[in-house]
């Protein structure tokens, strides 16, 4: 038997059914017995929504009102009825079994689905199977138009049956008018037969095969079809696949086909990638675009299979043993000890929660050199046991807090694979294209006041914004004289100074330009010495109290665009890079502030600067980064300002920066630390040949430069 099922909802009709994601306020169906070509009782339901406030179109097609829908039952209680009406009609017409059929696969994928997850009751199981009427009667009437140009109007118009719609009450002549049509495609001229109905995948799968990672892609060089792909963005930073998936109800993705975006920095970015199993499904999913995930609305574009394969692809044999048992969920820790072993880890999660196959659920990450990151990923049997997982979180495991997240296999793909295996421990800089290296550029000092300081600028503004927001006064900007202030977290700090050609052309800019509108903020323009921006720059503030001198920490200046990790660059003969006062800060004097190296730029020539940053790697969300630049005590620069050597950095050589270092920390700790590494030759000076007096002055600070 089947059941023939129409639907309206408060917004959108027709086409665009559920896009808009409004609630269902109308069901109407009734039993049809195929063999006998008897009907049963035709049932029409009225459904109470949240909100009651109809759209124009709903009012105008359906003639229902808030009121009359006001004292409806609501939809929970009339599934309920729903599925009792039926199993009546059946038990009169003798009959145990159905199966929907609908107009079109929008009331069942795009309404009912998504709004009974949003409301966290289940559907009963007829819901996941159904026959889509538009595609059986163009398979019964191959000359009939496409399925997607398909109504109930003009397959009714094609057959030749009555039209009118306004003789019965909206959603009656739907029903009625599809159980005439189906009659009709059994008629003896057809002997249409129902045998493949559509499916509604239960849950989503992460089932992994063979020694593939990937359970439909065995590497970055099978093909995905893009009209399969689309682009999710605006998750919430905590979302899972599981979640992604739910979002996506009633749509069917493929197996494995939810892969989380990181960022640079290992963090989740907001978006994803799904795949799904055909475009009609993809297309379904686009419609989808705005809908709400919690409080956020998420938008939805298309992608192409080679951004899947960028975020999805890939095999490794270790990472597929990892993954290879089926249905697994995945947690992430981050923070272990470099010394913890699996059966730590084990003893930390506790009895509780049983890791699935014990040390074979557990996979640590690692460094290319073989180093511990001090993240692992751990596999759960089921949700319950990694619900018991998570309420460790920041629990302490030997002296640490360990952090737990919920993952995904994709993101063990790019964090394994990706991010890790694929990437040097330390970027080694690219040899410079150029043998002889022009002057540095180095911060005027002294009390005249030929700079100006932009205060409130937007987070998102970046050099070129500043440019644009100065106009004509461009021209009077000295050559990389634009330094935007970061903040202790690496962010902008909404300020930025700018060197102007003289103090007359500051004067002016700050009259023309204070509190001129960037983009919706208005900013403020004063004028301002050398010295006072050195203050700032070197973590000081400047008020209308005058001037806090800067704590015992290194300037933080905003860096020019990069690549994560990048491994080739073209450095051009306007950077000077390689020179000691481009790394490292320029000594200070008591009579004055020295000039603070600038690694930030005014782009006279669109010059890109690469910089040397320290080596970071993924993390999960809301966890702590480093990024910064590689800097030294004044006085390591005061004594290399006076060396005779050129190359600063020939290669093979790297610097590294160590932080968090106890303050009693000599040479000696140091290069114990570094055992068994080669580092420069010329003893523990590295390259760099340091006077005594810059010695000393090495052996105070909690930050070291090592060559």
């Amino acid at each position: 038997s089947l059941v023939v099922l129409f639907g309206a909802t408060a917004g959108a009709y027709g086409a665009k059914l559920g896009s808009d994601e409004r609630e269902l306020i109308l069901l109407v169906w009734q039993v049809v017995d195929l063999p006998s070509k008897k009907v049963g009782t035709l049932h029409k339901s009225l459904v109470k929504a949240d909100n009651l406030d109809l759209s124009d179109q709903c009012r105008e097609v359906s003639g229902l009102t808030p009121e009359g829908l006001g004292k409806a039952e609501p939809l929970d209680r009339v599934l309920q009825q729903f599925s009792q009406l039926v199993s009546s009609d059946l038990k009169v017409l003798g009959r145990s079994s159905y199966t929907l059929c609908t107009d079109g696969q929008l009331l069942i994928r795009q309404v009912l689905h998504p709004e009974t997850s949003k409301k966290n009751f289940l559907l009963s199981d007829c819901f996941y199977s159904f026959y889509d009427l538009r595609k059986e009667f163009h398979t019964c009437y191959p000359s009939s138009a496409a399925v997607k140009d398909q109504n109930i109007k003009t397959m009714a118009e094609y057959l030749g049956l009555g039209t009118d719609e306004t003789e019965e009450d909206f959603g009656v002549w739907q029903v009625k008018t599809m159980v005439a049509i189906i009659f009709s495609m059994l008629s003896e001229s057809c002997s249409h037969v129902f045998t493949e109905p559509e499916t509604v995948k239960y849950k989503y799968e992460t089932v992994y095969l063979g020694f593939f990672f990937f359970p439909l892609c065995s590497s970055k060089s099978e093909i995905v079809d893009s009209e399969t792909v689309i682009r999710a963005r605006g998750l919430p930073w905590q979302s899972s696949d599981q979640d992604i998936a739910r979002f996506f109800k009633g749509l069917n993705i493929a197996k494995g086909g939810v892969a989380l975006c990181l960022n640079a920095q290992g963090r989740r970015n907001g978006e994803a990638l799904v795949r799904f199993v055909s475009s009609e499904q993809r297309d379904l999913a686009l419609e989808r675009h705005k809908h709400h995930m919690g409080s956020r609305y998420i938008e939805v574009y298309k992608a192409t299979g080679e951004e899947f394969l960028k975020i999805a692809g890939g095999t490794s044999n270790e990472v597929a043993q990892f993954l290879s048992k089926e249905n697994q969920v995945i947690i992430r820790m981050r923070g272990l000890p470099f010394t913890a072993t699996q059966e730590d880890v084990l003893g930390f999660l506790g009895p509780e929660c049983p890791v699935t196959g014990g040390k074979e659920g557990l996979l640590f990450v690692k460094y290319p050199d073989g180093r511990p990151t001090g993240d692992a990923f751990v596999l759960f049997s089921c949700e319950e046991y990694a619900q018991n997982a998570l309420k460790k979180h920041k629990e302490i495991l030997g002296k640490r807090y360990i952090e737990l997240f919920r993952s995904t296999a994709a993101e063990v793909q790019q964090v394994v694979l990706n991010r890790y295996m694929s990437t040097p421990l330390i970027p080694t800089l690219p040899t410079p294209i150029i043998p002889v290296i022009p002057p540095p550029y180095t911060i005027a000092t002294g009390s005249i006041r030929d700079c100006v300081r932009l205060r409130g600028l937007p987070y998102t503004a970046g050099i070129d914004d500043i440019l644009e927001f100065m106009g004509d006064a461009t021209g009077d900007i000295k050559p990389h004289g634009v330094h935007m202030v970061l903040n202790q977290q690496g962010r902008p700090s909404g300020d930025a100074f700018i060197q102007m050609k003289s103090a007359d052309k500051a004067f002016m800019v700050a009259q023309k330009c204070h509190k001129k509108m960037m983009k919706d903020r208005y900013v403020e323009v004063f004028q301002c010495s050398g010295e006072e921006m050195n203050f700032v720059l070197m973590g000081g503030t400047l008020n209308r109290s005058g001037l806090s001198p800067p704590p015992c920490k290194l300037p933080c200046l905003s860096p020019p665009a990069y690549a994560a990790f990048q491994t080739a660059a073209v450095i051009p003969a306007e950077a000077a890079l390689y020179q000691p006062q481009a790394l490292l800060p320029a000594t200070r004097t008591p009579q004055a502030s020295a000039a603070a190296p600038t690694v930030t730029y005014y782009p006279a020539q669109a010059a890109q600067l690469y910089m040397n940053y320290t080596a970071y790697y993924p993390s999960p969300p809301v966890s702590p980064t480093t990024v910064g630049y590689i800097a030294a005590p004044p006085g390591a620069v005061a004594a290399a300002a006076t060396a005779t050597h050129t190359p600063i950095l020939p290669q093979p050589g790297a610097l590294v920066r160590m932080q968090g270092l106890p303050y009693n920390t000599g040479m000696k700790e140091i290069l114990s630390f570094f055992q068994g590494y080669q580092y420069a030759p010329d003893d523990y000076n590295g390259l760099i040949q340091l006077s005594d007096q810059a010695r000393s002055v090495l052996q105070a600070p909690k930050e070291w430069v090592c060559l």
